[in-house]
């Protein structure tokens, strides 16, 4: 498995204190993504490791995994590795680690995986599938796909959604697809733009004023518990 950076972070990357991983390689190329050197799936500063390294350095560490915690699979792209993920997720399913995984949603390998994953993150980064072209390269028909069979199999799910000025920052659309669906099993996050990823583009960063107020966060929170719907911060 090719990894670019792991380290232990407290509750952001799923419940109590994670050791997080962030898989090299990523089918989506968000123009304000925060982790722009995972996207390419060969990259020189990424190191690679046996499923059995892995998992014996995640058995390693499993006294720091308090408060409900475990292990993270993040990006770039989980889904890319899928086959080398599923046999790593079988073993820490079975040796009793819980695990989260944090994904584009676009895969459709993604509903295979999560059969051995405890707590799954999805990111939906725009619900008008032209706009989600435009800023992330690839069409949102897929996650929306995904999204929809696992509200409908009444699967947990933290739905994360980035907020940019002038890009999604429209919360009604967001409300309109998902108050139509079930997410009695879900709950939201909304992240605000920052530009900590800036650095590490290649070429021109095409986010000239991305930034949005916390009024315009609350915004978000507001209308979706208005609608009925679960929100949380992390």
């Amino acid at each position: 498995m090719k990894i670019l950076h792991k380290g232990f972070n407290y509750s952001q990357d799923g419940p109590g204190n994670r050791l997080v991983y962030h898989l090299q390689g990523c089918n989506f190329a968000c123009k304000w993504c925060s982790n722009a050197d995972t996207i390419p799936l060969e990259n020189s500063n990424a190191s690679e490791y046996s499923v059995n390294e892995i998992f014996d350095e995640i058995m390693r560490s499993r006294m720091m995994f308090f408060d409900g915690g475990g292990v993270t699979f993040t990006g770039g792209e989980v889904c890319v590795q899928a086959e080398e993920l599923t046999e790593l997720l079988k073993l820490l399913k079975g040796n009793g680690i819980h695990t989260a995984i944090e994904t584009n949603g676009s895969f459709l390998s993604l509903r295979n995986i999560a059969e051995y994953v405890d707590y799954l993150i999805v990111d939906m980064k725009h619900y008008d599938e032209a706009e989600h072209l435009r800023w992330v390269g690839a069409s949102n028909k897929s996650v929306k796909d995904n999204i929809e069979y696992f509200l409908s199999q009444g699967r947990q799910l933290h739905i994360r959604i980035p907020v940019i000025n002038g890009i999604n920052d429209n919360p009604c659309g967001f409300v309109d697809y998902f108050k139509k669906l079930d997410t009695s099993a879900a709950v939201f996050e909304f992240l605000a733009y920052h530009e900590y990823g800036k650095d590490k583009w290649k070429g021109d960063y095409e986010i000239k004023n991305g930034f949005v107020s916390t009024q315009k966060t609350k915004e978000f929170k507001d209308l979706f518990e208005e609608s009925g719907m679960k929100t949380v911060e992390t």
